[in-house]
């Protein structure tokens, strides 16, 4: 045979045995990349498994749901109380409904007066908010014993009661700026500072834009005065 032709069928047959070889090690690669990946599966699935039986995961939980079923049997307890609603009283359930609960906010207002039509549409506002706390109205004019007995002389007056007891008030608008379109966040903000109210941090706030023009509603279907009304 032609020396040549030797060298080229040598070579010929060298090249394939570097092809097969090459082939075998990339089937073997490929097996052993299956192998991994089914094995990284399984470590998965167990660690899944003994998350879901981790006694502290499931502590965890059952804390949640006492919580939060906790907190539905306080807020049914709160409504039967009459919170959630801003309501009116008269002067023979007054006692009563400040003694009922922790913390209650009473307005005294005049239904002729402008500015307690105003404090009305905030606090009605805010009531069902702030569940934890009574809002409440009483007509000054059929409750004298009591307008005399915390001596309220002027109006809008919103007296906060915490066990019963009269520790803080607001008195016309000087607390809120002296001016009728205060919105009702700021209105929140006061009572929050006084402690009267809690601050919700998970509760999409009320657009202050939506509440100036509920202030342009009132003022315009009532009328115009600057003034704190006298009883």
């Amino acid at each position: 045979m032609d020396p040549d032709t030797v060298k080229s069928t040598l070579s010929n047959l060298a090249f394939g045995n570097v092809i097969a070889a090459a082939a075998r090690d990339y089937q073997k690669e490929l097996i052993d990349q299956k192998k991994a990946q089914a094995s990284s599966s399984a470590n998965q699935e167990v660690d899944l498994d003994e998350l879901m039986d981790d006694p502290e995961l499931e502590k965890l939980h059952a804390d949640r749901i006492a919580a939060l079923k906790k907190e539905a049997e306080k807020r049914e307890a709160w409504k039967k109380k009459g919170h959630g609603e801003y309501r009116e009283i008269t002067e023979g359930d007054f006692l009563g409904e400040v003694t009922g609960s922790e913390k209650v906010i009473c307005h005294f207002y005049h239904k002729e007066f402008y500015r307690c039509k105003i404090m009305d549409k905030h606090l009605k506002s805010l009531a069902p908010v702030h569940v934890d706390t009574k809002f409440i109205k009483l007509d000054a004019e059929n409750a004298p014993f009591f307008v005399a007995k915390l001596a309220v002389k002027t109006l809008p007056c919103v007296i906060l009661f915490r066990q019963g007891i009269a520790v803080d008030r607001l008195t016309g608008f000087q607390d809120l700026g002296g001016k009728d379109d205060f919105t009702t966040k700021t209105l929140e903000g006061l009572l929050i500072k006084k402690g009267i109210i809690n601050e919700k941090r998970d509760e999409d706030d009320e657009n202050d834009e939506d509440h100036e023009n509920s202030s342009r509603k009132v003022r315009s279907s009532v009328g115009a005065d600057s003034d704190s009304d006298s009883d």
